[in-house]
Order: C-alpha cells, then sequence, then structure tokens
C-alpha cells in the first residue's frame, strides 16, 4: 500500500512493535511502537549490513513531507551514501567546547608566549566556550561567526583579540581533520577598526612625573624598584613585561640583553642615566629580578596598582603605562632620528608598527623646514 495520512492514521497500536512498509518506494516505512507513537523510517543496506534511520515522527511531518525526505535519502544511498552513519558520526562529533580544552593544551600552552596565553584563554573561557561552546565544530559556519562578532560591536579591541583566537582553533581543527581544508568560517568575516590611542607625555608632564616619583620614593609611599621600574620604562621605551621580569644576568654594557621578548630575542640599548638607575638599586640574595616584588624570590607582580596612585598624585589619570612607551618614542623622533632607527629601538617586528610616529616626524620636519624657510628668505630681503 501507498503510506498516506488515512493508512497512518488507520494503523492500530498492537502488543508489539511492527513495520508498515510503502509499496511505491522500496526502503520507505512506517514503525508503529507498542506505545502509540508512529514513526516514519528508511531502510537500506550498506556494506553488508541492514541500517535504519528514523525520518520524523507522524505528527510533527506529514506523510507527504516524510516520503519526500525518504527518497532524497534513499537517492543519496544509490549513490553510496550511508545517512544513518553519517548522523551517527555528527551526532558524536566534538562540540566547539571539546576542541577549546585541546586549543588550551596543544597549542596555547605550548607555542605562545605568557602574556598571549593570558589572552587566548581569557577569550577562550569567557566569551568563545559559553556563547559558541554548544555548536558542533563541523557545523559551525560563518553566519554563527559572524553573528558573534557582532555582539562585540562596543568593545572592538576585544573583539578582534576573540576573534584571532577563534579563528587559529578553526585553522587548527581543519589540521586536527574535524573541519574540512579550507572551511574556516572566520573568513571574510570583517574586523572591527581599532582607533589606535596616542597619548604622549608633554615636557611639562615629564617633569610633573619624575617630581611624583622622586617624592614617592622620599616618603617610602612606593618602593625604590616601584619608582625605578617607571624610570627604566621612560628611558628605554621597553615593554612592561621586558622590564618587570628583568633578571640582573640580561644587564649587560649598555644594554639589556633579553633572551625572549614579543618579537623574540631582543636588544634594548640605554645610557649613563640607566646605569646610575641599577647601580643605586639594592640587589635581593637569591632573588634574580632587578624589579623585587614582596614575594621572596619573585619579581613585582601587579603594577596596575602602584600606578594608578603616581598618577593620580602627578595628575595623569589618562596615562596608561603603555603611554611610557609612546612618550620615549616620541621624543626620538622630536631629537630628529628615524622611523628605522625608532623601530629598532622600540624592537618592533613590523615597519608599519613604526609608522603610527610618522605624524610626529612631519611635525618636526615642518619645523626645519620653517627656519629653513625663514634664514633664506632673511637674505633675500637684505
Amino acid at each position: 500500500m501507498r503510506l498516506s495520512k488515512r493508512v497512518v492514521d488507520s494503523a492500530k497500536v498492537e502488543a508489539k512493535d511492527y513495520f508498515v512498509w510503502d509499496d511505491e518506494i522500496k526502503g520507505f516505512g512506517l514503525r508503529v511502537f507498542k506505545s502509540g507513537v508512529k514513526s516514519y523510517l528508511i531502510q537500506y543496506r550498506s556494506d553488508g549490513r541492514t541500517r535504519r534511520l528514523t525520518v520524523g515522527g507522524h505528527g510533527t511531518i506529514t506523510a507527504d513531507e516524510a516520503r519526500k525526505e525518504a527518497k532524497r535519502l534513499l537517492s543519496d544511498v544509490a549513490f553510496g551514501g550511508n545517512p544513518s552513519e553519517e548522523k551517527r558520526m555528527f551526532r558524536d562529533a566534538p562540540l566547539v567546547s571539546d576542541v577549546c580544552e585541546r586549543f588550551i593544551e596543544e597549542h596555547v600552552k605550548v607555542h605562545l608566549k605568557p602574556s598571549t596565553q593570558r589572552t587566548y584563554k581569557i577569550s577562550v573561557e569567557k566569551e568563545i566556550k559559553p556563547k559558541l561552546g554548544k555548536h558542533k565544530v563541523e557545523a559551525l559556519t560563518r553566519a554563527d561567526v559572524a553573528k558573534f562578532m557582532h555582539g562585540f560591536r562596543e568593545t572592538p579591541i576585544q573583539a578582534n583579540r576573540t576573534f584571532a583566537a577563534l579563528s587559529k582553533m578553526m585553522n587548527l581543527c581543519e589540521q586536527w581533520g574535524l573541519r574540512p581544508d579550507g572551511s574556516n568560517p572566520c573568513r571574510h568575516v570583517k574586523k572591527y577598526k581599532e582607533n589606535k590611542r596616542e597619548r604622549y607625555l608633554s615636557n611639562e608632564e615629564m617633569e610633573r612625573l619624575g617630581n611624583v616619583l622622586s617624592e614617592c620614593e622620599r616618603d617610602g609611599i612606593e618602593t625604590p624598584y616601584v619608582v625605578t621600574f617607571f624610570k627604566l620604562l621612560l628611558l628605554t621605551g621597553a615593554r612592561l613585561g621586558e622590564i618587570q621580569t628583568l633578571k640582573w644576568d640580561y644587564v649587560k654594557e649598555g644594554c639589556f640583553m633579553l633572551p625572549d621578548s614579543k618579537t623574540g630575542a631582543k636588544k634594548v640599548y640605554f645610557g649613563p642615566e640607566v646605569q646610575g638607575l641599577l647601580d643605586g638599586l639594592t640587589r635581593v640574595p637569591n632573588n634574580p629580578y632587578v624589579i623585587v616584588g614582596p614575594v621572596t624570590g619573585e619579581h613585582m607582580n601587579d603594577m596596575q596598582k602602584p600606578w594608578r596612585r603616581i598618577r593620580k598624585r602627578a595628575g595623569l589619570d589618562d596615562v596608561r603605562i603603555h603611554d611610557l612607551r609612546h612618550t620615549f618614542a616620541s621624543f626620538m623622533v622630536t631629537a630628529g632620528h628615524s622611523l628605522p632607527m625608532i623601530g629598532k629601538l622600540l624592537g618592533h617586528s613590523q615597519p608599519q608598527t613604526t609608522a603610527r610616529y610618522a605624524h610626529l616626524a612631519d611635525a618636526t620636519m615642518h619645523e626645519v623646514a620653517d627656519s629653513m624657510s625663514s634664514a633664506i628668505g632673511g637674505l633675500f630681503k637684505k
């Protein structure tokens, strides 16, 4: 008989489950459970075994809808497909939350620097896993990623950091055989434009900060190590972590030989002013670090709290620690040094990173051009 709504509705419930098969589509049938539930299914052979796959429950889908889907599935079988096995594989396929753990253990902890590790772990644990964790890895789409990114529209920098972690994770899923090659759903999803903040200390602000640092050390508000830390940032242009974890073994004549940094091994040059600061510090026995912290044998961990105290006293509430590095660069530009030289001293791996200071160089060149123009123009007037 042809399975129709009338036939299915009239199928009686018996003491045992039984099947009613459609005469028009071989392998398409109805299963009547002793509980009274009725569901459509297909039955076929694959790899020498009989397979069954539920198409849908009667009442959830109609007989005509079930017939149409059964035709599609059985057609796939005719061309070598195995929809029952494919469904099982999809059911057992890993979720995004599953690969988050593998991503942290096999990539983040192994290949990334500690500061980058922290950023990736925060993105994974606080954003990716809670919001995308229940998606199947192989089923995550570009539309899913775009919707995910849209949720960060108010925090573009955080969005882009999280996006970088997700994109790397999806690339690794391809390497691990969890997604087809070239299927990264992050491709063609636009990142947010970041407005790079530029804050440099003026000569007056530098003098004010210097006075506050001296006062803090003199009055015992901050330790000599904290005060030296901020002075070293200003005098070398080094990154926060590079000075925070600086060891005495890295201090050579006129430079710090850092075995590792954001851009790899690095040499940080310094002058007599820095040497004087280092000579004035007390070396703590059994502590290899220059910037000594309260924990025995460790460096100072939290530099944000003392910085908030210092900048408040100096009236520089909008200045971040990283702005001290920008200030070092701005003084170099004003002194007439070239951008390639500045990039080398700062340890930039890409020229475009240093290019953000180009407008400062333009201002300096304008001043030179103005002075030369005035000097030569004065000769004409005579």
